[in-house]
């Protein structure tokens, strides 16, 4: 009776050493590959430091006065308050992970990557191009396979469609190409 109970502690401790040993795997696997979402953000103004400029397109200007930087904003309405009831969800919208999740930038991502990212921002220019800190220099960003490498989002429709879909309890259909046309922002040096 002793030896078998010596004979599953020493089971039991194989199995907790092969697990640690997984856990390890599986998080430096995600560490190297980005998976874990290592990237850090930086918020809308280190971004519009490099792209204010009329010589290339303004695409600040074009996204902050456009319907994604209010996003947030819209959240403190009477109709978001009313369309959050109405998809069975309780409490300020403002403050609902369901709908911050597609209102701003970084919902949900740990703070130790959010930089000066504001979520009155709204949905910025991280929330469709990713996390800028490692792609944002000068010579990152002159390099398109090299920024990319560095984390950059070139949007697809896939992007768009994350959050412009039927979850959304406001949805009346999404057309990707007219919508894409509606907040381009291309720079017209390149």
């Amino acid at each position: 009776r002793r030896s078998r109970q010596r004979m599953l502690e020493r089971l039991t401790m194989r199995k907790f050493a092969v697990t640690l040993t997984l856990i390890a795997f599986a998080l430096v696997t995600f560490a190297s590959t980005g998976v874990a979402g290592d990237h850090a953000y930086v918020g809308v103004k280190s971004c519009g430091m490099f792209h204010k400029k009329d010589e290339t397109g303004h695409q600040l200007g074009k996204c902050t006065d456009g319907p994604h930087a209010q996003a947030y904003k819209t959240l403190g309405t009477e109709e978001a308050q009313a369309a959050a009831t109405a998809a069975g969800l309780e409490g300020n919208p403002q403050e609902l992970a369901e709908c911050l999740s597609c209102h701003v930038t970084a919902a949900g991502v740990d703070e130790a990557l959010l930089g000066k990212t504001l979520k009155e921002d709204g949905v910025g220019c991280e929330s469709c191009h990713g996390p800028g800190k490692d792609y944002k220099k000068k010579s990152v960003m002159e390099d398109r396979d090299a920024a990319i490498a560095a984390g950059m989002i070139v949007p697809t429709e896939e992007t768009c469609v994350a959050c412009h879909n039927e979850k959304s309890p406001t949805f009346k259909g999404f057309d990707f190409e007219e919508y894409a046309a509606k907040v381009a922002h291309p720079n017209p040096a390149k």
